[in-house]
């Protein structure tokens, strides 16, 4: 029938659509592959992590890597004093010690435990001791009080500081004092009296340093106690502080003591002074003789000698 005839070649005609979709579809497939961001971009060669497939141009595990050096901590500046034994051609017995209040070290002569009396370097405390009780107990000292407290500590009246004295409790203060800053050496006196309380340099440094972090005033008065003790004026202004340069000196906290004992016929000479890093103690016992210039000077002495040279 020529209806059901098939023309020559007719029959090859789905091969070759087929032939020509494979090779437009191969076309795409790679045409998308080179497309940056394409899911079918292959991604970068990454290397095994085994020893095998590591990569040899540089470490890859962090704790072989050289790490940056920390940054030092600033060290702390020196203290103006440097230990050594002095031979300083003074009669009688001297000490000193000197206590670094960023540290707490401690360094002082060989025999800075030994105790002497205190004539008014204790003051320094009996005021302390009066103002924290008074802020404890919820109580302003008047300006009368103050007024007092500032002549006991400015020009050493031994009036008012007996009055304080017997306001705080005598003896029972001085317990407090050996307790509140921790001192290691020192005692109440045998009569109970202030004057002859025994502190060694060393337990007079750390007075220094009781005072001024606020543990013998307390926090609301250390700086007005401090203040006052900078103020220091008239027959008490010696030793210590007189060894730095004039306007240093204005810096620096002080409370002295000088007496003269008949009973061991003795001049008892002491010094407490508080820097802004450091706090010292100096005691000097001599000749009743001798007088009070003697002892006065050489505590201006002996720290001369413990300061570092200028550079």
């Amino acid at each position: 029938m020529a209806g059901s005839r098939r023309r020559p070649g007719n029959h090859h005609r789905p091969l070759m659509f087929s032939a020509v979709a494979v090779v437009l579809v191969g076309l795409v497939l790679v045409s998308l592959r080179l497309v940056p961001g394409s899911p079918l971009r292959p991604a970068a060669a990454t290397h095994s992590a085994g020893p095998a497939g590591r990569s040899t141009t540089g470490p890859t595990d962090r704790s072989n890597r050289r790490q940056p050096a920390p940054s030092p901590s600033p060290s702390l500046q020196p203290l103006p004093f440097q230990a050594q034994e002095l031979d300083l051609n003074i009669k009688g017995w001297y000490a000193w010690s000197v206590l670094d209040k960023r540290t707490g070290q401690i360094i002082g002569s060989k025999n800075m435990g030994e105790t002497s009396t205190t004539a008014s370097m204790i003051k320094s405390w009996v005021v302390a001791d009066y103002l924290r009780r008074a802020n404890e107990a919820g109580q302003t000292p008047s300006g009368a009080k103050l007024a007092d407290a500032t002549k006991i500590i400015r020009d050493s009246d031994n009036t008012r500081a007996e009055q304080f004295y017997n306001g705080v409790g005598r003896a029972a203060s001085i317990k407090r004092l050996i307790s509140t800053c921790k001192l290691t050496d020192s005692k109440v006196a045998s009569d109970g009296g202030w004057s002859r309380t025994n502190l060694s340099p060393r337990d007079t440094a750390r007075l220094g340093l009781c005072i001024s972090d606020g543990r013998a005033a307390g926090p609301k008065w250390t700086k007005w106690l401090l203040n006052e003790m900078r103020l220091v004026r008239g027959a008490g202004d010696f030793g210590i502080r007189k060894a730095f340069p004039a306007a240093e000196q204005k810096t620096i906290a002080i409370k002295n003591g000088w007496i003269d004992r008949t009973r061991e016929q003795e001049m008892h000479i002491n010094c407490l002074a508080v820097g802004d890093t450091w706090t010292m103690g100096v005691m000097v016992r001599y000749p009743i003789t001798m007088g009070y210039e003697y002892g006065m000077t050489n505590c201006r002495k002996i720290t001369e000698a413990l300061l570092r040279p200028a550079t």
